[in-house]
């Protein structure tokens, strides 16, 4: 959705922008094209591959630099940086990006056999492997209930944890081969261990944590008229997103039943237009794509 991002920042030459999710650098690339001379862009990322992507993207590039961060530390890494500026635009373009899925050592497929981490930055907090030969049953069962929204997450959990007293799960496709044991039926087109997968590695890096801390701050940081753009992958984010950004498209939070007139309940943001998702040409060429949902606001003046 590289078009319908950079149509939905609504990019000026002279504005400043951040990229709280650099990725490999696509969306970098095509605001950068959009900036002159005064421009500039904060690209942000957490996994350290990231910064050995942007140093060989964007080494000579003056108007731009990456930042290795959490989404916990946006609002401080912009100020470190920018302690005078709003920033023009953020975007957030959440989850697991394909590198990390097409990588087998960090361990986010179960496609691909690797060892079992799933950590966005390998050198902070424990490995998947770590964590569940150490978590408890119950614990684990809610997590990939809750993360994955699994129906089999206790058989799950009882698997993995009876596995574990026997032997190491020392690999993806130990994993994987272990859910699919231990699931009765499967969704249609989907691999048995896609959702239990998925709750682990957003649980062990914080994901929900970290973006309902993010979207406050990148709130914060825009100028008046400046656009805030989400994308989404899953109804877990999304709904964080949704409720974070009608939140502060409605104001001040007065009773329910208090006549109050719609200049005093101070919106922060305005939503901009309905949701995007992709369209079926690039879910064609990108299947990853298709779960994607777009979101849009803008920072309200305060005489608008």
């Amino acid at each position: 959705m590289v078009a319908e991002v950079v149509k939905a920042l609504n990019i000026r030459s002279d504005g400043i922008y951040v990229d709280a999710t650099y990725g490999r650098g696509g969306h970098t690339r095509a605001i950068l094209d959009c900036l002159g001379p005064s421009g500039r862009l904060l690209a942000i990322d957490r996994d350290p591959e990231a910064a050995k992507s942007y140093q060989h993207e964007f080494a000579a590039e003056t108007r731009a630099q990456l930042v290795e961060a959490p989404f916990s530390d946006l609002e401080a890494t912009f100020r470190g940086h920018e302690p005078a500026r709003a920033a023009s635009g953020v975007l957030f373009d959440l989850g697991v990006s394909s590198p990390q899925l097409d990588a087998p050592q960090r361990g986010f497929s179960f496609l691909r056999d690797g060892p079992l981490d799933m950590r966005m930055d390998p050198g902070a907090g424990r490995s998947a492997q770590e964590w569940l030969m150490a978590v408890d049953q119950d614990e684990l069962a809610e997590i990939i209930r809750r993360l994955g929204e699994e129906r089999f997450a206790r058989r799950i959990a009882r698997a993995i944890v009876a596995h574990r007293a026997s032997g190491e799960l020392s690999s993806t496709g130990t994993l994987a081969a272990l859910i699919a044991a231990a699931v009765p039926s499967r969704e249609p087109g989907k691999h048995p261990a896609t959702r239990t997968f998925q709750a682990i590695r957003m649980h062990l890096n914080d994901e929900l944590g970290e973006l309902e801390a993010g979207l406050p701050q990148a709130i914060r940081l825009l100028e008046d008229g400046g656009r805030l753009v989400v994308i989404s992958f899953h109804s877990l984010e999304d709904r964080i997103v949704k409720r974070v950004l009608r939140r502060a498209a409605k104001g001040d939070p007065f009773p329910r039943r208090l006549p109050v007139m719609a200049k005093q309940m101070h919106p922060v943001v305005r939503l901009i237009g309905k949701p995007l998702r992709p369209t079926a040409s690039e879910i064609g060429s990108n299947a990853r794509a298709r779960s994607a949902i777009m979101r849009v606001a803008e920072k309200v003046r305060p005489d608008a």
